[in-house]
């Protein structure tokens, strides 16, 4: 992963661009068989309740969090939650399509379960481009759902915002503590870059819009290499960068083409200097991280080298005239 700016899981809640916009309809037109718990919806899903407890169903932009299971009707596995390691999250909105499971989700409350067949014809019709092989017509999607957690739009935001503030104190604690542990006297420019030269040199400096040349090996306070110019420390890590060309990375220094702990830092070295950069997530990749080996708010360490700069021509700043001093004569 260069450190620059910013058949897969068929899971229908993201297939938002085949989605056919259709009003929300009132539970009260569900057609339900009180024998068997069995619910068919307005838009063609059936839906069984599996088990079934008391209290508030979900709402309109309620946070529902459950797990989740989607297979053909061949029993071929699209997705899973339970495979993904984490259950899905999501806000309800207004029905789409029946394959969104919007409707179904605003039947159950929190610990329900309940298995679902939908029409895949349903899903794509004026679609049928997009159809997959493995969906042919007069096909089923099946679904397993199981709720573990409800919440209103409100009490979410005030959790993820908590957890996010969590998150920053942690990374300035582990930032202090990486620089410490390691013996490092680092300096800070005011963003909050922290820096060290490790081979100085006496070459010229670059300006923005210069092409550089720079080597380097990217790490995780942990010290876990997440990628490498360099071929000896990518093989050492065990990085698996296939098809790439092991040489110095072009950049176009303080254009926004890097992360901005670049930008910055790669302006404070000489051509030929090697240098140490920490760079806070602010300067990363903030609260998204990057990639499985990036999360949201990390810090990260790059060893880098500053091979060659390629100047472009800079205009050359006048100089303001200077005045000449008329001495005022005195009056006699």
């Amino acid at each position: 992963m260069a450190p620059r700016q910013k058949r897969g899981a068929f899971f229908v809640l993201k297939m938002k661009k085949f989605f056919l916009i259709v009003p929300l309809c009132l539970l009260v037109f569900l057609k339900v068989n009180a024998q068997d718990n069995v619910i068919h919806t307005p838009q063609g899903a059936i839906v069984k309740i599996v088990t079934s407890n008391p209290g508030d169903k979900i709402k309109l932009n309620d946070v529902v969090t459950f797990d989740v299971v989607q297979k053909t009707d061949k029993d071929s596995v699209l997705f899973s939650s339970y495979a993904m390691g984490h259950p899905v999250k999501i806000q309800v909105q207004a029905s789409q399509s029946v394959g969104d499971l919007m409707d179904v989700l605003m039947l159950l409350t929190a610990k329900d379960s309940a298995n679902v067949k939908v029409p895949a014809d349903s899903i794509f019709k004026g679609h049928e481009d997009q159809r997959p092989a493995f969906l042919p017509k007069g096909s089923n999607l099946l679904f397993t759902v199981k709720i573990d957690r409800i919440q209103s739009l409100t009490d979410a935001i005030a959790e993820k915002n908590a957890a996010l503030e969590a998150m920053k104190t942690a990374e300035i604690t582990a930032l202090n503590k990486y620089v410490a542990n390691n013996k490092l006297v680092v300096k800070t420019t005011p963003s909050g870059l922290r820096y060290l030269i490790t081979k100085p040199s006496l070459k010229r400096k670059p300006l923005t819009g210069d092409t550089l040349l720079v080597n380097y090996t990217g790490r995780t306070l942990d010290g876990k290499v997440f990628d490498s110019s360099i071929q000896a420390d990518a093989q050492k890590a065990g990085l698996n960068q296939p098809g790439r060309n092991y040489e110095p990375l072009q950049v176009i220094v303080g254009t926004g083409g890097v992360i901005k702990g670049w930008d910055e830092g790669l302006l404070l070295l000489n051509e030929g200097s090697k240098a140490k950069f920490i760079i806070p997530s602010s300067l990363g990749y903030g609260a998204d991280g990057s990639g499985p080996d990036i999360g949201p708010y990390s810090t990260l360490v790059f060893d880098l080298e500053l091979v060659k700069i390629k100047p472009i021509k800079h205009p050359v700043a006048k100089k303001a005239p200077v005045k000449k001093h008329t001495p005022v004569k005195k009056k006699s």
